[in-house]
């Protein structure tokens, strides 16, 4: 896959501005102290739909309605984030989204679909049962199938990190949890177009190990089930696009316990107020995993989402 230059990106941002303004980047001295580095945190629960994905959803659909003005409707697999953007970046156009979800998932993220106007379709045990069903779907029902990665998710989720070294210049690490790929594809097209040497640093659940499996096979590696409380990162049959990008581009690829990711999301509540659901605190359970290494260091971590159902939330502040 061909990555975003520089102009690209910023051309996707005066479409990602049209609807929301650039997110935060702040310095926390209580995390500071906790991680024993210098700590940014990009705040990507700052946006409309309270993560990331919002960016590239506005651009894929900008670039559809101006080449594809017949397509009536589209329609995506998530576990919840994706859908958002979706359906927010497609009632912008008038579009029709339908969006397929596996049984269980999120109620606060389904429930947010919806109000977004997403026509809501819940098919099957995992993220990858639910994509395959949309695929079904799309092919009988005429319906555009928007992919979870594709260049052109790329390119405006690419806008987030490039505010962020653009603010934060000189940072030795960013820290990028890892779904279906597009956020560290996104961070790593950022740090190439500005010609950084930022050491971009992957981020899975043990529980869904499938891109550091890959990471560490140099192919694309399967799991059979992918379980972990950050659901933004359950992926089990990795892109083989993204595993190319993340071999290329990202130093390593570390891999966290569920215990940490809890951790993580009841620091970030301490230490900043900031709600981050499980995928939106692995980054910074990552930079507390690797303390040792960052000591003296001046690091980033990617706060992708803050999209976690109440009741989650309150047994992961209790310690439960």
């Amino acid at each position: 896959m061909k990555l975003p230059t520089l102009s690209e990106i910023d051309a996707a941002a005066e479409t990602v501005y049209a609807a929301l303004p650039p997110t935060p980047q702040y310095a926390w001295p209580l995390l500071a102290e906790r991680a024993g580095c210098e700590l940014w945190v990009k705040h990507e629960n700052h946006t409309p739909t309270g993560a990331f994905k919002v960016r590239g959803g506005l651009v894929y659909m900008a670039d559809l309605a101006a080449r594809s003005p017949e397509v009536q409707g589209v329609i995506t697999a998530t576990r919840g984030n994706h859908g958002q953007s979706v359906a927010f970046a497609a009632s912008r156009h008038g579009i029709r989204a339908v969006v397929c979800v596996p049984e269980g998932n999120s109620v606060e993220k389904n429930a947010a679909m919806r109000a977004f106007g997403a026509e809501l379709i819940v098919h099957g045990q995992d993220f990858q049962e639910a994509r395959e069903h949309a695929e079904a779907l799309s092919a009988a029902q005429g319906l555009h199938m928007l992919p979870s990665f594709d260049e052109r998710l790329i390119r405006g989720v690419a806008t987030y990190p490039l505010e962020l070294f653009r603010a934060v210049p000189d940072l030795d690490t960013v820290y990028v949890p890892i779904g279906l790929g597009s956020g560290i594809s996104a961070t790593i097209a950022a740090c190439d177009a500005l010609g950084l040497t930022t050491e971009v640093v992957g981020v899975v659940a043990e529980g869904a190990p499938a891109y550091k499996l890959s990471f560490e096979a140099g192919r694309p590696v399967s799991t059979n089930q992918a379980v972990t409380l950050a659901d933004g990162m359950a992926c089990r049959v990795p892109e083989a696009e993204a595993v190319d990008v993340v071999l290329k581009g990202a130093a390593r690829v570390v891999a966290l316990s569920e215990a940490e990711i809890a951790a993580a999301m009841r620091a970030l509540y301490t230490d900043t107020h900031n709600v981050a659901e499980g995928a939106g605190a692995a980054a910074l359970a990552a930079c507390l995993q690797e303390r040792a290494r960052n000591r003296g260091k001046k690091v980033a971590v990617m706060l992708c989402g803050g999209n976690v159902d109440a009741t989650l939330f309150r047994e992961v502040l209790a310690g439960v």
